[in-house]
């Protein structure tokens, strides 16, 4: 197994198998109300071999069912929401992350730049 983010630019056929996976483990952690909170590709791990894919690193995670006002993550990852420190649904922030993983996986680069 190796972080996602020493992959480096991928096809889509790979990429968007990649993805599926991760959407599929975030549907079940949101399912439970489980908000990951910090997602990136340095806490994806994929296994070229078996093509394994595992979300790790949990230590921003929240149990929640209501909108959240926790400032945390990593900010090119951000929803806008949290970095205008406004209200944000969990689960939405996670799903916007993963876009931007996407973005990353494909071109090797942030679509934003982040500013603090």
């Amino acid at each position: 197994m190796q972080m996602l983010a020493s992959v480096g630019t991928i096809s889509e056929e790979l990429a968007s198998y990649i993805l599926t996976q991760v959407f599929a483990g975030l549907a079940f952690a949101h399912s439970k109300n489980i908000c990951h909170r910090d997602m990136k590709p340095e806490n994806i791990m994929f296994d070229p071999q078996s093509g394994a894919v595992k979300i790790i690193d949990f230590g921003f995670a929240c149990i929640s069912k209501d909108k959240l006002r926790v400032f945390c993550g990593t900010p090119s990852y951000m929803s806008p929401e949290i970095v205008s420190k406004k209200e944000y649904w969990g689960p939405a922030a996670d799903i916007w992350a993963c876009g931007v993983i996407l973005f990353v996986m494909l071109t090797g680069n942030l679509p934003f730049k982040a500013t603090e």
